[in-house]
């Protein structure tokens, strides 16, 4: 799969949730976009991921 434009071992990982543990992410300060489909965060333990799957994980950052 492909998270942010780089291949990724899916070693372990299924589920969004899964994918964001192993990059060490918090899941309240992202937006995943799944194959170009924004995932409501409480979808993120159901949906499984497969290895065609492109992905985008977009935080958010403070400033002003």
């Amino acid at each position: 799969m492909k998270v942010n434009g780089k291949s990724v071992d899916m070693n372990g990982i299924t589920t969004i949730s899964s994918l964001l543990s192993k990059l060490d992410v918090n899941e309240e300060k992202v937006v995943v976009e799944l194959n170009k489909e924004i995932v409501p965060r409480e979808n993120y333990w159901e949906i499984y991921l497969k290895e065609e799957d492109i992905i985008e994980v977009i935080s958010f950052v403070g400033g002003g």
